[in-house]
Formats: structure tokens, C-alpha cells, sequence
């Protein structure tokens, strides 16, 4: 396992896309208050925007899994400005790991304050 990443949204435990983690390694939870999460309908995203915090999941995971989670968010490396998200390092209380951030308006999008989808 050589990358770390935080989820928020169907990659959590007990969500829709979590099957995808199963042989990756549990670090552990966080909150990170340098997020915002907004709700898209069938999935949330989240902006890099200070808030009350937004409850992540925290995992190792190895580079073909990483590759799967890129596809799964829409995240091309060699088009990052077009994606639908974009991957990028924050800080974590488990040191940094990679978190999609949406790339598109939210204006429309209703904010989630507790911060939890």
C-alpha cells in the first residue's frame, strides 16, 4: 500500500461504493475542517472551503486501486482541469492523503452542514 486517501461519500463504509475498499487497509476517521461538502443528489462533493468539518474515512490503498477510485470520480491526471473532480493532497490527523474535490459550480447545490453524507 503506497498511497493514503480520504473518503467522504460512497466510498464509506455501508455506502454503494465501499466494495471497492474491501482489500484496502482501514486507517482510521477524521474530520476535516478544511472542507465543505455539498449535496449533488446520488453522491456529494466537497471544495476545498474551510467549514465545521466534513467526516471522512481514511485508507491505504496501492496504485491500481487509486487508478480505480480516478475512474469511479471522473479524475483524468492528464486533463485535471476538466475532470469532474480533481485529486489532491490534504493534511489529515493520519498524515497527507489524496481527496477528490469537485470541480464544477455548486451555486445550485445545497450545502451539508453537519458535514456527513
Amino acid at each position: 500500500m503506497k498511497h493514503i486517501v480520504a473518503v467522504y461519500g460512497t466510498l464509506k463504509r455501508g455506502y454503494s461504493n465501499h466494495h471497492l475498499l474491501d482489500k484496502a487497509c482501514y486507517i482510521g476517521p477524521d474530520t476535516l475542517t478544511s472542507l465543505t461538502l455539498y449535496d449533488l443528489g446520488p453522491y456529494p462533493g466537497a471544495l476545498a472551503k474551510p467549514s465545521t468539518g466534513v467526516s471522512v474515512e481514511v485508507y491505504a490503498i496501492n496504485g491500481p486501486l487509486l487508478a480505480m477510485l480516478d475512474e469511479l470520480e471522473g479524475y483524468d491526471p492528464g486533463a485535471d482541469k476538466a475532470s469532474l473532480y480533481q485529486r489532491r493532497k490534504i493534511q489529515t490527523r493520519h498524515g497527507l492523503a489524496w481527496v477528490y474535490l469537485y470541480n464544477r459550480p455548486v451555486r445550485s447545490r445545497q450545502r451539508i452542514a453537519d458535514g456527513s453524507w
